[in-house]
């Protein structure tokens, strides 16, 4: 939240447009990200889910959306064969299980985080 905060007095006005823009742009981008981890997954492309998760992770953390950006850096490790937090290797298939756990899960974290900026906007368009 106080990533977010610091997004906001980036804004000039009262309806929020820069921060408001910002955030659309990166649901977007979000959204077509989800969609080539889905199709690296399918090829079984362990490298490019490892970029794209990095990539996800740090545009999650510059706009404050923590679940994203953690799942996301599981996801980079993953690529990597890496288990960051049991502090070992895995093989391509225990990776790919557990990316495949995670596709759905960052995906839903996206939505609700989405869902409630887009609350959040309409509940300050009224003040």
């Amino acid at each position: 939240m106080e990533t977010f905060q610091q997004i906001l007095e980036l804004d000039d006005d009262e309806v929020h447009e820069y921060s408001r823009e910002l955030a659309g742009a990166y649901f977007a981008q979000a959204r077509t990200i989800f969609a080539d981890m889905r199709k690296a997954f399918a090829n079984k492309d362990l490298k490019e889910l490892s970029s794209l998760g990095h990539f996800l992770k740090g545009s999650s953390a510059a706009l404050g959306v923590a679940k994203v950006s953690s799942s996301c850096q599981k996801i980079e490790h993953y690529g990597k064969l890496w288990d960051e937090k049991a502090n070992k290797d895995l093989t391509k298939e225990d990776a790919l299980t557990r990316i495949g756990a995670l596709l759905g899960t960052v995906g839903q974290e996206c939505t609700i985080a989405e869902d409630w900026l887009k609350e959040w906007y309409q509940k300050e368009r009224r003040r």
